[in-house]
């Protein structure tokens, strides 16, 4: 039987070794497809003792013969290696070299996490498609595009960590649709990274999503409604991915180089270390989101910072930190709701809830923000 996890762990490798070689990125990713195509069909029968030399060279004789085979490119096959021999592959890890290029500040966002996605990821282009929720035909010209961009590019100067991180979590948010588990690839490529690269962002980005992904369980009812945080049944959190986060983020800041995941992952350990919503500490939280506001100086956080104080120093303080935001910003009036209900002033509460939820950004929180705003003028009714 076919080892799929096995050929998708070594896709980014032999890319890299096509590359370094000469090839540039597009021929070389078209070839390693042809490689595993191969693959598909000859394992099952005849299994290779290295499987990754058997895709090197595989891959690579596809290249020559896509080379040679186009006349407008004759000149370049003079200037590609001849045929190395069969052998071994090297024990290096050439993958790390992919992350950097695949997070090529050329590329948009969407077209970087697409790239990394197949070429890192392993993942067809129709799993990138359904995960994205647009057609194949879409998805295909965006790849193309990204491995036009990237093809000749060369990383002659140490690639730049913040911005694959940057593409990592862009994954990770994407979350879940269809047969693909994007929060789950996520993390499968951030503990290849990280076991590539000694950086302390790299496991707090990694303790991050641990962490998060450690209460996907309670995040949604069996309607599929979305269940608040205070809300959640905390016997559903995984404590085995909660602990080994905790573990992999206490190792990252006992290095004393803060960065803005090792921050959010200190956050969201607070949370997932508390028995409940009364019983967590509020007050560090702010400290670590004046932390993280220092770092990033990003609205976002300021939005979300003023929710912890409301917790730790009561509504009030919450809206008086909410006060210094603006206006549009996304969310804003959703926890202005919330800190207004918490100070009992429910008919302003019961209206923000309201005009939040004609902003929501999808249908879940839509209807929740729907849900809330019926649930207060319910009670004023009564």
């Amino acid at each position: 039987m076919l080892d799929e996890t096995l050929l998708r762990s070594l896709t980014p490798g032999v890319l890299a070794v096509l590359v370094r070689r000469g090839a540039d990125f597009a021929a070389a990713e078209d070839a390693v497809q042809d490689a595993l195509v191969e693959a598909v069909r000859s394992w099952p029968e005849d299994p290779p003792r290295d499987p990754k030399g058997w895709l090197i060279t595989v891959a690579w004789r596809k290249f020559l013969d896509a080379t040679r085979a186009d006349a407008a490119r004759r000149r370049r096959e003079d200037r590609v290696e001849e045929e190395p021999a069969p052998g071994p592959a090297a024990a290096t890890d050439d993958s790390l070299w992919l992350y950097f290029l695949c997070a090529h500040p050329s590329l948009t966002p969407a077209s970087a996490v697409a790239l990394t996605l197949r070429a890192v990821g392993g993942l067809t282009t129709r799993q990138i498609a359904e995960a994205y929720l647009v057609p194949e035909a879409t998805m295909a010209q965006r790849i193309s595009r990204a491995k036009r961009t990237v093809s000749g590019a060369r990383l002659d100067r140490p690639g730049d960590v913040a911005t694959v991180l940057r593409v990592l979590y862009l994954v990770f948010n994407e979350g879940y649709s269809g047969e693909l588990d994007l929060a789950a690839e996520a993390i499968r490529l951030t503990r290849r990274l990280a076991a590539a690269i000694d950086h302390p962002e790299v496991s707090g980005l990694l303790a991050l999503m641990l962490l998060h992904h450690a209460r996907r369980a309670s995040r949604t009812a069996p309607d599929g409604s979305l269940v608040p945080l205070a809300e959640q049944d905390r016997r559903r959190w995984d404590t085995a991915a909660i602990a080994e986060g905790i573990g992999i983020l206490q190792a990252a800041l006992a290095r004393d180089r803060l960065g803005e995941f090792q921050a959010q992952a200190a956050i969201a350990a607070l949370h997932a270390d508390a028995p409940s919503t009364e019983e967590t500490d509020w007050v560090q939280i702010v400290e670590w989101y004046d932390e993280l506001t220092r770092l990033t100086d990003s609205p976002v956080v300021r939005l979300n910072r003023a929710v912890a104080v409301g917790e730790a120093d009561g509504p009030r303080a919450g809206l008086a930190a909410l006060a210094e935001l603006d206006e549009a910003l996304p969310r804003r009036t959703a926890v202005a709701a919330h800190l207004h209900e918490r100070d009992g002033d429910l008919p302003t509460a019961a209206r923000l809830y309201a005009e939040a939820a004609l902003r929501a950004a999808n249908l879940a929180e839509r209807e929740h923000l729907t849900r809330q705003a019926a649930r207060l003028n319910t009670l004023l009714r009564g």
